[in-house]
């Protein structure tokens, strides 16, 4: 981190001066780290229309977080991560043995995920307001482990991206034809659900439950806007994912506002922008 905090020095701010305010520091370092992951994984998100999916993960995140509480853990993150991978391999499954339509399996899966975390926060009279940090998020909370972790994801994201992109994507568009060239598409849904499972549990407390969903969605429809190509379409919204979210924590910090909600409202207005000027 020594490196990171003398490149940040570097910086016009009154933040970013040497031996002060490393939260903010480690804040930018998270940002920089959570908007390139959320802005590929959009991409294969708005392109499966699987934007409930990842509302219904948040969900499982935070029954992950009530049942690590209810255990005694010290760290009850690491329980949501490990409850929103089994949420998500169960997910699939059932909608692969399933006739039911996709979003009727979210909506039983998401249901049933809110129930049980609000059933387990409240259980022996116990108050659930000590969760209602989760449902707006504190980015300047942020601990330079849990970066680092999101850091090895993203290297992760990336490589997948870079070894299955093609068969991701005729997965998502034609799971049939997918099939029958021999790509295993149960095995691609599973291993891209998962990852959206894991990053969106670790980012939940500093972005806030109420609006990841949005960070998952709208820097791809924002892109698909303004893209023509496929590369324009990753390109775009990786963009748009990573300078919201710089701009979304400058406006929190000077303003005093959530972070999670000033990013998604930057690319609300990135989706605005790029809706209007689409034709041209």
């Amino acid at each position: 981190m020594s490196a990171w905090y003398a490149l940040v020095d570097l910086l016009p701010f009154e933040w970013a001066q040497p031996g002060s305010m490393f939260f903010m520091k480690n804040a930018l370092l998270a940002v920089l780290v959570i908007t390139p992951l959320f802005g590929l994984l959009s991409t294969m998100v708005v392109h499966s229309r699987m934007s409930f999916f990842s509302d219904a993960l948040g969900h499982s995140a935070f029954t992950g977080m009530a049942i690590g509480a209810v255990c005694g853990f010290n760290e009850p993150t690491w329980a949501a991560v490990i409850f929103a991978i089994l949420f998500a391999l169960l997910f699939n499954l059932v909608k692969r043995r399933s006739a039911l339509a996709s979003d009727t399996v979210i909506g039983v899966f998401s249901s049933t995920a809110v129930a049980l975390g609000i059933f387990l926060s409240t259980l022996n009279g116990r108050s659930f307001t000590r969760f209602n940090a989760l449902l707006v998020g504190d980015i300047l909370s942020v601990e330079p482990a849990k970066v680092g972790v999101l850091a090895l994801i993203l290297l992760l994201v990336v490589g997948l991206w870079l070894a299955s992109f093609n068969q991701l994507m005729l997965s998502a568009v034609h799971p049939a034809l997918a099939d029958s060239r021999g790509i295993r598409v149960f095995w691609q849904e599973t291993v891209f659900s998962i990852a959206i499972a894991v990053v969106v549990t670790l980012s939940m407390t500093w972005v806030g439950l109420l609006v990841i969903n949005s960070l998952l969605v709208l820097p791809a429809a924002a892109a698909r806007n303004a893209a023509r190509n496929m590369g324009q379409y990753h390109l775009f919204s990786l963009l748009g994912a990573v300078l919201a979210g710089i701009a979304g924590l400058m406006t929190s910090y000077y303003a005093g506002g959530s972070a999670g909600a000033a990013i998604t409202l930057y690319l609300a207005v990135w989706f605005a922008l790029t809706f209007l000027v689409r034709n041209k």
